[in-house]
């Protein structure tokens, strides 16, 4: 575990390999989860609709910090930038990044740290 704060904010993520996603022209991060689960496709065979991928839809905020995670932007970085284009409105800062950043990683697998 990471014992200091210049430790945490440090931490490098990139996208995780197997994710799929994409972004419409307002810059909104859209998840595609496949749902290929056996069952899923045995529905499928009795022609019952159901969709190839879920869709997740981020909001404004994780959209943003979503496209800013590119493997060499540290928790640090991100949250600057999240600071300028946001302001106030992002505060607490890296309590609400880090607990974002940490879901993504370790319930959803969208992304995955580098440098740990």
């Amino acid at each position: 575990m990471l014992n200091n704060n210049e430790e945490i904010l440090n931490i490098i993520f990139k996208i995780s390999d197997a994710l799929e996603y994409e972004v419409d022209k307002d810059d909104t991060v859209i998840i595609l989860e496949k749902q290929d689960h056996k069952v899923q496709r045995v529905f499928r065979k009795f022609k019952f609709r159901i969709p190839e991928y879920k869709k997740i839809t981020l909001d404004e905020y994780a959209s943003y910090v979503f496209l800013q995670i590119d493997g060499k932007k540290t928790v640090k970085d991100i949250g600057e930038n999240l600071e300028v284009k946001y302001g106030d409105k992002s505060h607490p800062l890296y309590e609400r990044l880090l607990l974002f950043l940490n879901h993504m990683d370790v319930n959803c697998h969208y992304v995955e740290k580098t440098n740990i």
